[in-house]
């Protein structure tokens, strides 16, 4: 599965430090599928950035349903319980066709397939997105606020509409504890215990898990979200000593052994239990990582309706009380909760949080992200 400076505490109410970034424009065709509002009028759906351009909810569905399909990209099903989310978006809205393309692909290759397929009909409607590549991708994007966007904290979102928090979660490592032994410290990898069985969940320099991988790493090794380089250089300690892994974590590679330790989100680390009974998940003591992955709607989307009735589903209780049936934690739980819309039983089975969780802002996002552009592939080869 490949997805996607002030310390803060990922509790119920926390507001991860997701810096809003420059606002842009949708440039979608005005031919665009149109609905219409509650006093008749003809509505663009591409030019919608909120619902109250419709006028109601039920506007907004008549509309999506007339386009007739939603494409959709990089979401694994077993990832924060996407399955049953695109299960139940069937259920709730039949006659809207999804389309699921590259679900193992990169954030970094959602935004090269809306490239090469710009103008068509396979052009994924809606990104699912790591921070880093959002904030380098905000020109693809066009500005949307759903119904629920007054329960998202501002620093969770862009101010604009152009991208919004979802579900978020730690950094974790998973293992193999019939094989391997727990993890004290992130030093412990490097020993001859681990030969051979350290992976990422992709690419850091395009998959959020792994740069935020690289980000704890860091964190860990005397780093700071300011300054990533121990955290490449760990990781090239881990290559030196032959202990990593160059193997994208699936959930097959971890269900057949080929990738015994994982470094990757703590709920998708938690999911890979169901097939290995004894797969445990460490968070480490100390600095811990978090971060929350993005929703954004594709400026060109062929089908711009549904692309907003998708997102309106993505932040609804039923579906954010999904992301925490997945282990994440929804970006809506503070508000649901006080409203008694929460699954308090779910809730309660997450984690413990790490006693100190930073988070890195925009600009920090940018400039690690820039480093391991430059430096990631020379320092594991």
């Amino acid at each position: 599965m490949t997805k996607r400076l002030a310390p803060v505490a990922l509790g119920l109410a926390a507001a991860l430090a997701l810096t809003a970034c420059s606002s842009g424009s949708s440039n979608a065709s005005s031919t665009a599928p149109a609905g219409s509002s509650a006093t008749g009028a003809t509505v663009d759906a591409a030019t919608a950035t909120s619902l109250a351009d419709f006028g109601s909810l039920p506007n907004l569905v008549s509309a999506a349903k007339k386009e007739g399909a939603l494409n959709v990209i990089a979401l694994p099903r077993d990832w924060a319980d996407y399955g049953e989310i695109i299960d139940a978006f069937k259920a709730k809205y039949p006659g809207i066709t999804v389309n699921e393309a590259s679900p193992d692909a990169s954030s970094a290759e959602e935004i090269d397939a809306a490239k090469t397929n710009k103008g068509l009909d396979t052009a994924p409607d809606v990104f699912d997105l790591g921070l880093t590549v959002a904030l380098q991708s905000t020109d693809h994007f066009t500005p949307y606020k759903v119904a629920g966007w007054q329960d998202i904290a501002p620093s969770l979102k862009e101010q604009s509409g152009l991208f919004t928090g979802d579900y978020g979660g730690y950094m974790s490592i998973g293992y193999d504890s019939s094989k391997y032994p727990a993890p004290a410290q992130l030093s412990d990898l490097l020993k001859p215990a681990y030969k051979g069985a350290v992976a990422l969940n992709g690419d850091p320099t395009q998959a959020g898990a792994a740069f935020a991988a690289v980000g704890l790493a860091a964190l860990q090794s005397g780093g700071s979200l300011d300054n990533f380089q121990p955290g490449i250089d760990f990781f090239s300690k881990l290559q030196k000593a032959g202990n990593l892994l160059k193997i994208d974590v699936t959930t097959a590679t971890v269900a057949d052994g080929e990738t015994p330790v994982v470094f990757d989100w703590d709920y998708l680390n938690a999911a890979h239990a169901a097939n290995n009974p004894a797969w445990k998940v460490v968070v480490l003591p100390g600095d811990g990582y978090a971060a929350y992955y993005n929703q954004a709607i594709n400026k060109d989307a062929p089908h711009p309706a549904a692309a907003r009735l998708w997102e309106e589903f993505l932040y609804s209780d039923q579906a954010q009380n999904l992301w925490l049936k997945g282990g994440a934690r929804p970006v809506r739980a503070a508000a649901m909760q006080k409203a008694g819309t929460l699954n308090e039983s779910l809730w309660s089975k997450l984690p413990p949080a790490p006693s100190t969780t930073l988070v890195p802002s925009a600009d920090q996002s940018t400039k690690a992200g820039d480093l391991l552009g430059k430096e990631w592939a020379a320092a594991i080869s």
